[in-house]
């Protein structure tokens, strides 16, 4: 009987669905934005962010919640089946091999058979000598009828668990390319939500002078090399709901959520300690739920456009949370007139009041999940 073949197939289709994964990729661009040109003149007077300041509209910024959300747990389903068909590969290939060895078995049970022939058993039987060694015989040729019967079981039981094991093969392909279709899904809507606001900040009295003082970039960005502890997961790699439960241990007091205390704690261990703001009574952003804070670019708190070190303070800090995006559960980073998505990179981000804080000039503003 022939033995079940390995899984070439099946270990194509899965080369295949990864590359198209790797195809959509984080999105990631460069790790902080282009640097805008410093505003002329003096810096415009303190301004702590408050209300709706996050800029966009309410409706944006629930689009965007909602279209990190959902990639991110997309590329959680994703991982998580990913690993499901990596051990469902190894336990065929166990199977497979168990299955080679009780194929033969049960071959060289039927050529036996073959040989001997359906009166090779009753001529065992009147050979005996003697009523003694006829029911001797009898049981010996009962326990290797029995043996042949386990054999034969253990055979048909071991492909059926083959069989199985690549059912749920195909059904975790399957789930792999339900959640790359999910990603590229979420991955558009939240692009289409920006464009969308792009487009009608363009039309606004407001966009237009920001834009003529928002200038370009000089090529050179932040950088950081700390690896963030990873915020506690589910056991099967999701986010577990969190309520704002924490008391906020920054000036602007509330609650906060344990995951959003979490990375505070782990950017100030990466060495920003510089002031920050999480908790907001009011406004429709993160803030209130907890979900968010503002990370001032000065030491003494959130000033005007931020220039120099203070500019190179906020690119360093951008680029420590995207760099630790995943360990610390970021929906999204926004940093001067820019804002990172998981699934996208950074993304101009339009709609803003015009001044330092809701610009984003002053402070990087970090929600996590």
């Amino acid at each position: 009987m022939p033995v079940v073949g390995p899984v070439r197939r099946t270990a194509a289709r899965v080369a295949a669905l990864m590359v198209t994964t790797l195809a959509l990729g984080t999105g990631v661009g460069p790790v902080t934005p282009a640097l805008a040109a410093p505003a002329v003149g003096p810096l415009a007077a303190a301004k702590a962010p408050n209300g709706d300041d996050e800029g966009g509209t309410e409706k944006l910024r629930e689009q965007l919640d909602a279209a990190s959300k959902g990639w991110i747990d997309a590329r959680t389903a994703l991982a998580r089946s990913t690993k499901r068909q990596k051990d469902l590969a190894t336990q065929l290939k166990t199977i497979e091999g168990e299955l080679g060895v009780r194929d033969a078995k049960v071959g060289e049970i039927a050529g036996v058979a073959y040989r001997t022939g359906r009166l090779g058993t009753a001529a065992v039987l009147l050979n005996s000598g003697s009523p003694d060694a006829f029911m001797e015989r009898a049981a010996t040729l009962d326990q290797v009828a029995a043996n042949e019967d386990r054999a034969l079981r253990g055979l048909l039981d071991t492909r059926d668990r083959a069989n199985r094991t690549k059912v749920a093969l195909d059904g975790e392909i399957v789930e792999q390319r339900k959640q790359v279709l999910v990603m590229a899904k979420r991955k558009q809507q939240a692009e289409e939500a920006l464009e969308v606001a792009a487009a009608e900040a363009k039309r606004e009295a407001a966009a237009a002078r920001r834009s003529s003082s928002s200038g370009g970039g000089d090529g050179t960005g932040g950088t950081s090399s700390a690896n963030a502890d990873p915020a506690p997961r589910n056991s099967d790699g999701s986010w577990p709901p969190e309520s704002c439960s924490i008391d906020d241990p920054t000036p602007a007091s509330g609650c906060i959520t344990p995951r959003t205390l979490h990375a505070l704690e782990q950017a100030k261990a990466a060495g920003f300690t510089r002031y920050v703001s999480c908790h907001r009574p009011s406004g429709s952003g993160e803030h209130p739920k907890g979900r968010a804070c503002d990370f001032a670019a000065e030491k003494g708190g959130f000033g005007g456009d931020a220039t120099g070190g203070d500019k190179t303070y906020g690119d360093n800090l951008a680029a420590y949370f995207i760099r630790n995006a995943d360990r610390l559960a970021v929906l999204y980073v926004i940093w001067y007139r820019q804002i990172w998505l998981p699934s996208s990179g950074w993304k101009s981000y339009s709609g803003a009041g015009g001044d330092p804080s809701s610009d984003h000039t002053n402070h990087v503003h970090l929600s996590v999940y």
